[in-house]
């Protein structure tokens, strides 16, 4: 049994919030303004990573923490050198998990993750991970030789698959909420967390990712998303049938919606909304359902064709059916380089630009 000391300390660690180091300094006496701007920036710092992000960090923690205890020792001060023995854990698989079971190896973005998760957390709790360290460094450096793979990318949704899997859905509210939600996210290239995070107007509600602006020629979103402030053009379609913006207006014209979010959950038999944001995991259901009713890939087992396809197949369906200037697509899907946008294009001409042949051979 542990003695009182340790479980004191076990206590401390669970209380450790995501911003318990955000306080007064032990010299300065506690005040009701400075108590109330102590938690003003709390908030602030709250909101410096999305909810998805900390929830994230949050089961990274947990996780280390029940492994060190499990191996007799404690998260808390850092150590490098366990940290390097729970990565080489996490990428061999050799060993049970906390819940006694055994698992499978982690892919090296994950454990790239996962280290980021707990560089994060002792951060908060005012302890600084020098991640060059030998112990983590020379680990991770070995893990990424040995394991790295390259990333398992998403089918992307090419325009006759946008066009079947639209036609699969019905005209009551729900089929034009998700009729919007698929146009709109193909159109727009936008990530699923980005389609749910938007309102109608700026500042409808504390938790908007964004807003829409519906003009003549078409909508302007203004979203806030992972790489910062971005402003997203979607341009009317060529009929209304499958013009995305014509089916933003539809849906929120028949779901009678001008204030707060765009796009919210309807009930059982689709003829009512609950007024409550949708969450981005309808968006990848969605995809998934309408992919196998349109009968996209018929050729593969049902499981298969699931798993090809995904909430990203939306942004890299439109990287690769747009036949536009590369730096359209780019500026469209927040890219921060060209080629972080060819990761996206299933089907381009590669050899477009054929250097042997600019070389003279």
């Amino acid at each position: 049994m542990l003695s009182g000391e340790h479980e004191a300390a076990r206590a401390d660690d669970r209380d450790q919030g995501e911003n318990a180091g955000i306080a007064l300094p032990s010299y300065v006496a506690g005040s009701g303004t400075l108590d109330r701007l102590v938690d003003t920036a709390r908030e602030y710092a709250r909101a410096a990573a999305s909810d998805n992000t900390l929830k994230a960090y949050a089961k990274d923690w947990a996780h280390f923490t029940r492994w060190c205890r499990m191996k007799g020792t404690e998260p808390l001060p850092p150590s490098p050198a366990m940290i390097g023995l729970y990565l080489a854990d996490l990428a061999s698989g050799s060993g049970p998990s906390p819940s006694q079971s055994a698992f499978r190896p982690l892919s090296v973005g994950t454990i790239e993750r996962r280290l980021s998760g707990l560089a994060w957390n002792y951060a908060q709790r005012g302890f600084p991970l020098d991640r060059k360290n030998r112990h983590i460094a020379t680990v991770l450096a070995g893990i990424r030789r040995k394991h790295a793979r390259p990333p398992v990318q998403k089918a992307a949704i090419l325009a006759d698959d946008i066009l079947a899997m639209v036609a699969t859905l019905p005209y009551d509210l729900r089929g034009l909420r998700d009729r919007a939600v698929l146009l709109l996210g193909y159109a727009g290239g936008l990530r699923r967390s980005e389609i749910v995070s938007l309102d109608v107007h700026k500042d409808d509600t504390p938790d908007s990712g964004g807003w829409i602006d519906i003009l003549d020629k078409g909508a302007l979103l203004t979203l806030n998303a992972k790489t910062g402030w971005r402003e997203v053009e979607i341009g009317r379609g060529s009929k209304d049938q499958t013009c995305p913006v014509h089916a933003l207006e539809q849906w929120l014209h028949f779901a009678k919606i001008d204030f707060g979010p765009v796009f919210v959950g309807t009930s059982r038999d689709g003829k009512r909304i609950s007024g409550t944001r949708l969450n981005d995991k309808h968006v990848a259901r969605l995809i998934k359902r309408t992919v196998l009713d349109a009968g996209i890939r018929a050729e593969l087992p049902e499981q298969e064709r699931l798993a090809l396809f995904s909430g990203h197949s939306l942004r890299a369906g439109l990287a690769s059916s747009a036949e536009v200037d590369e730096r359209y697509v780019q500026k469209q899907l927040g890219h921060a380089s060209a080629e972080m946008t060819r990761r996206y294009q299933r089907r381009r001409d590669r050899f477009r630009v054929n250097l042997t042949k600019a070389a003279g051979l």
